[in-house]
């Protein structure tokens, strides 16, 4: 997730905020007792249908399986999406303690956005990026739920299954469009990376019979043919995609608009709160021409240290500063340790000005994004879940020694020696790597694997000003 400014997403936090207060509900009714059963079959049922999204959670009863993303997965999942929604439906709200109701309104959410995102969206057919095994091999190989040998044979079942899953990959795509093509290509050629001769390795090393190690060898030459067959697929198809024939990465007003309610879960609208952000434009401006001229004499300076002309236009103003402090920013081959030092220091802050509960029992783990996660984002949190809340919680941050100079150079200046800070911030600590601990902790499971997207994302961005508010950066001008 990159940094988000300020002002659209805290907006996006009061909206959800702003949602209606529950009246209160008799505690522990035979309803609250029916719904609770309910919701543990549900997910055990949700689970068994998304088995790689169940083991991100923690989740691991259904760790031998991969689910080929055909028409009769797609139409499975459906037929579970109707059946809850009508069984969820049947239930009287008000008999619900108001836990249970908010739980029931983000099933109902979770549902109807997956119905939603299948028959109206259908990113399936033209974001090629959605296809990768490797993530899934790569956690199940590294999380110790188990003994390595029974992760291997979990792997072994699976693994039986990546050649159909790619087959069903290249029936789904259509039209796809060209971004997203690049970036499967890309992040499926790193994904043979994780069918190496090192997990080669651990399979011989392991007391798997003689039969399922060869079984192994076999599968896992199979999964990287497939994957590879994949990636020839997709670049065969680039050429046409180039010239013209690509669908566009742009989505149009009407699916983003219900884009938004699905994922954001908000009373407001996207084109209210982009209202309301417009209208709250004006006084940010305001705001950002009185530092300009704040900072102007120590920054916007000549050979002899005088300050430069001022220009009359305040965008040109606000613009020449921000410019000027963008030189201000750390190395390509810096930009990783950057970040790894710079979380102490947060984590330090925050605790000496006692803003949020942390919990050092769960470290917060910096590392180059895995090259088959790269290319949606520069830096993001990736949480396990509720199920194992202990396993590794990863600051995944993309290098930047594959990129050409101007590149690196266009990329560090957006994340300058301040903004890197505030990414760190949104991300990490306090944002969404506290937030995720936190929500971990909550004794509802639905609330912390469903939760409302306004809040989620909203937090993060409170959190780049709350820490403005105590004092952070008030003496500090650069980062690392």
């Amino acid at each position: 997730m990159r940094t988000h400014p300020l002002l659209v997403v805290v907006v996006a936090l009061f909206a959800a905020i702003a949602t209606p207060t529950l009246a209160a509900a008799p505690k522990a009714s035979k309803e609250d007792a029916k719904f609770e059963k309910f919701v543990a079959v549900t997910l055990d049922g949700f689970w068994k249908l998304n088995p790689e999204y169940a083991f991100a959670v923690g989740y691991y009863k259904h760790a031998d399986q991969l689910v080929v993303p055909d028409a009769a997965a797609r139409k499975a999942s459906l037929d579970f999406d109707a059946a809850v929604l009508a069984k969820l439906d049947a239930f009287d709200a008000a008999k619900l303690s108001a836990s249970n109701r908010v739980d029931q309104v983000l099933i109902r959410n979770q549902l109807a956005a997956d119905r939603w995102y299948t028959e109206v969206f259908r990113s399936w057919e033209w974001q090629p990026s959605q296809y990768n095994v490797a993530d899934s091999f790569a956690r199940q190989l590294n999380t110790e739920y188990a003994p390595l040998d029974t992760r291997l044979k979990h792997m072994l079942a699976r693994l039986d299954k990546v050649p159909a899953y790619y087959a069903a990959a290249m029936a789904n795509i259509g039209t796809p469009t060209l971004e997203h093509t690049v970036i499967a290509i890309e992040q499926n050629q790193g994904a043979l990376g994780v069918f190496d001769e090192a997990l080669l390795k651990k399979v011989d090393a392991s007391t798997l019979s003689k039969a399922d190690k060869a079984l192994f060898r076999t599968r896992m030459d199979s999964t990287k043919a497939a994957i590879s067959d994949y990636v020839a697929f997709l670049t065969a198809l680039k050429p046409k995609l180039e010239a013209g024939g690509a669908r566009s990465f742009r989505i149009g007003k009407d699916l983003y608009a219900a884009k938004f309610g699905h994922d954001i879960q908000s009373s407001f609208s996207a084109e209210a709160l982009y209202a309301k952000a417009k209208a709250e434009k004006v006084s940010l401006h305001d705001r950002m021409e009185l530092l300009a001229r704040v900072l102007w004499p120590k920054y916007m300076v000549d050979e002899k240290g005088a300050a430069k002309p001022m220009p009359n236009d305040r965008l040109d103003l606000i613009g020449a500063v921000i410019g000027e402090l963008s030189k201000h920013h750390t190395t390509p081959a810096a930009f990783v340790d950057t970040i790894r030092k710079q979380i102490p220091e947060l984590e330090k802050f925050v605790a000496d000005h006692d803003l949020i509960t942390q919990d050092p029992t769960r470290p917060l783990v910096v590392r180059e994004t895995p090259v088959y996660q790269r290319g949606f984002a520069g830096a993001g949190v990736d949480a396990p879940g509720p199920y194992d809340p202990t396993a590794n919680t990863y600051y995944n941050v993309s290098p930047l020694d594959g990129y050409t100079p101007e590149r690196a150079e266009s990329y560090l200046r957006e994340y300058n020696d301040w903004m890197l800070q505030l990414l760190n911030v949104h991300e990490a600590v306090p944002g969404h790597y506290l937030q995720l601990i936190h929500s971990n902790k909550s004794k509802s499971l639905v609330k912390s694997l469903f939760g409302n997207g306004a809040m989620v994302e909203g937090w993060a961005v409170f959190s780049e000003r709350m820490m403005l508010e105590a004092g952070y950066g008030a003496t500090r001008r650069r980062c690392g």
